[in-house]
C-alpha cells in the first residue's frame, strides 16, 4: 500500500495510490463499478452522501452528485462524470462542479495473475485561489487527501479480508 502526492508547476498536483489485493480482478472490478460502494470507501468524518446517480448503472457519461463535508463547517456539492470506461481495466471520472478547479481521477485495475490485482488511483487536481490554494494545500488539504486514500486502502483490505502488513 502506498499513497503519494506530487506538486507540479502551475498549481497542478498528482495523487498516486497503489495497492495489491489477493483477489481476482473480476471481483475487484465488480465492487468498484458500483457507485453505491463509494460511500464505504470514504471516512465517516467526510460526511459523504450521493445525492443523485445512486443506481448501480455504470457507463460513460454517467453523472453522479455528492455532498461532502471534508472539514468541520465546510460543505460542498460535488458533481462528477464517468468520462471513460474500459470494462475490467479502468474508468475515469472528472469533476464537472465542485471544490477543485480541476479533478481528474483515473481508477486502474491490473491482474497480476495468480489471483492478485493491483488497484491504482491517479488523481490530477488543481485548487482554486492559486497562491491561497497552495497554502491551504500545505496546511491541511494534502493531509486530508492522503488520509482519505489511506482509509480507502485499509477499508479495501477489511472488505476483502486481506491481512494488513
Amino acid at each position: 500500500m502506498s499513497v503519494q502526492i506530487i506538486k507540479h508547476e502551475g498549481g497542478l498536483y498528482t495523487l498516486y495510490a497503489k495497492q495489491t489485493v489477493d483477489k481476482e480482478i473480476d471481483v475487484i472490478w465488480d465492487f468498484f463499478r458500483k457507485p453505491s460502494n463509494l460511500n464505504m470507501l470514504t471516512p465517516d468524518d467526510v460526511e459523504f452522501e450521493i445525492t443523485s446517480g445512486k443506481s448501480d448503472d455504470f457507463f460513460e457519461g454517467k453523472i453522479i452528485s455528492y455532498k461532502i463535508k471534508p472539514f468541520k463547517m465546510i460543505n460542498f456539492n460535488w458533481v462528477t462524470e464517468i468520462s471513460q470506461v474500459k470494462e475490467g481495466s479502468y474508468f475515469i471520472d472528472n469533476q464537472i462542479f465542485g471544490p477543485y478547479n480541476m479533478w481528474h481521477h483515473e481508477h486502474h485495475f491490473k491482474s497480476n495473475g495468480e489471483g492478485t490485482t493491483d488497484i491504482i488511483d491517479k488523481v490530477k487536481y488543481i485548487l482554486p485561489f492559486y497562491i491561497l490554494g497552495g497554502l491551504m494545500h500545505k496546511m491541511f488539504i494534502r493531509k486530508k487527501l492522503f488520509n482519505i486514500f489511506m482509509f480507502r486502502q485499509k477499508k479495501i483490505n477489511d472488505l476483502f479480508n486481506i491481512p494488513q502488513i
